[in-house]
């Protein structure tokens, strides 16, 4: 299960790197990418890149081009497989929700029930 940061991170590699499976893109431009309420710092995002490189979520290959820090990010499986993954837990989520709610009604029925016949 990702952290709120890594969901922001991979929402982003994944808008930029799900057509050809592969992009390239400097730090800076990532972070313009991120959503701007919490400002993320090039060293943050490059520990959270690693973590998804790890997590395999895509494989991260860094170099310069032209004295400027570059990532060459290719999605494996786990990264393809990301947005299909975040609408089945959100899918999950609105089940609990629901299972709740109907739960929660029904036992107030049957309380209503029980304090009529008693």
């Amino acid at each position: 299960m990702l952290n709120k940061s890594e969901l922001d991170v991979m929402n982003a590699v994944y808008s930029l790197c799900h057509e050809k499976g592969i992009c390239l893109i400097s730090p800076t431009e990532l972070i313009d990418l991120l959503p701007p309420r919490k400002k993320y710092t090039e060293e943050q995002v490059e520990k959270i890149l690693s973590a998804l490189a790890l997590d395999e979520y895509f494989e991260l290959l860094s170099s310069d081009r032209k004295g400027e820090k570059m990532y060459v990010i290719s999605l494996r499986a786990n990264g393809y497989a990301f947005k299909r993954n975040f609408t089945q837990i959100k899918r999950d989520w609105a089940v609990k929700l629901a299972w709740a709610i109907v739960s929660a009604v029904i036992a107030f029925a049957v309380g209503l029930l029980l304090k009529g016949i008693f």
